[in-house]
């Protein structure tokens, strides 16, 4: 237990307690047990913080990421999505983490990237910071809307091609199921990153998230002949779904098979009660320009806070070039 002025935070070693609490007060999917499992077999350390008041009563959780700096810098200590608390209370919880971080992690600072399009009365010495992880601007779908309300403010060629790859015959669209099914799109995945030269992670990073995240991380697939052409994989909770990676070989760029896919998936999602699609960040690129045809809005979450805890944060933050390429890392 770690007592920090009027809030206490509480280590949790039971997983199904954590995922409980972050399922039932609408959390990201990336404060899920299984997203800091598969980080904390990858290079980081995993811990998940319960926030109490005085009184005892739960008022916050954090899933909180280490990882381990050269020398005198000590750790970072970051928070994708998080923390999961109400309004009320994230002040007193931020101030707590923060002293957390230091006292336990020796950390340069605490970094967060909270699931919040507006940001809330944080205490003074957290600051914006341009070491951005995950993008903020991002496009989220509103779930709640019926399929027609979705359709209306989609581009027209998004539409068209919706329709026409839906139709097509021959492609299927399904959930992956099993290791051997994940396989064949992981070929595409490589396939889709030799095309677009960007790196990916080992196989076994992938096969992680899909083992530790389990049921919150689906998988779907379009199939042309038994095989898969495009694949789009997610990440989700009670509240959200969340994007996380997804690919196309030649022969599904060819059917446009990735448009009955995200709109299968978009389906697949309300249909599971889930009330947020959000496609994980926008960029100018073609990829990007794919996911804006799917809404005529765009959403901007407030972005990446940090608190400075030593007089090295300046060296972390823009002196040193492997720091970047720490970042970089991350990122993938």
């Amino acid at each position: 237990m770690y007592n920090r002025g009027m809030i206490s935070l509480r280590e949790c070693h039971n997983r199904d307690e954590w995922d409980d609490y972050v399922l039932e007060h609408d959390g990201h999917p990336l404060q899920l047990w299984g997203w800091g499992q598969t980080k904390a077999s990858h290079g980081w350390k995993a811990e998940r913080l319960f926030a109490a008041d005085m009184d005892g009563n739960g008022v916050g959780a954090i899933q909180l990421l280490v990882k381990p700096l050269p020398g005198p810098l000590g750790s970072l200590v970051y928070v994708p999505r998080g923390p999961v608390a109400t309004s009320d209370h994230i002040g007193a919880v931020l101030d707590a983490l923060s002293s957390y971080a230091k006292s336990h992690h020796g950390a340069v600072a605490v970094s967060i990237e909270p699931d919040w399009t507006d940001l809330p009365d944080i205490p003074q010495g957290w600051k914006s910071s341009k070491n951005t992880i995950l993008i903020p601007r991002t496009l989220i779908l509103n779930l709640n809307m019926s399929e027609e309300k979705l359709l209306e403010p989609m581009s027209k060629k998004t539409r068209q091609y919706i329709r026409k790859s839906d139709g097509e015959e021959g492609l299927e669209i399904r959930q992956v199921k099993g290791r051997e099914e994940l396989e064949k799109c992981m070929q595409v995945y490589r396939e889709t990153a030799k095309r677009a030269g960007f790196a990916l992670h080992d196989d076994q990073y992938y096969y992680d998230v899909f083992d530790n995240l389990d049921e919150a991380s689906p998988v779907f697939a379009a199939y042309k002949d038994g095989w898969p052409v495009a694949f789009l994989w997610l990440a989700i909770s009670a509240h959200t779904a969340f994007e996380l990676y997804g690919g196309m070989n030649e022969q599904g760029q060819e059917l446009r098979a990735n448009y009955a896919l995200k709109w299968h998936a978009i389906r697949k999602m309300k249909e599971w009660g889930i009330e947020r699609y959000d496609m994980n960040g926008l960029v100018s690129d073609g990829v990007s320009n794919f996911k804006r045809g799917f809404a005529d809005h765009e959403d901007n979450l407030v972005g990446t806070y940090d608190k400075p805890l030593s007089p090295l944060y300046f060296v972390w933050s823009v002196g040193l070039p492997w720091a970047k390429k720490i970042i970089r890392l991350i990122k993938r």
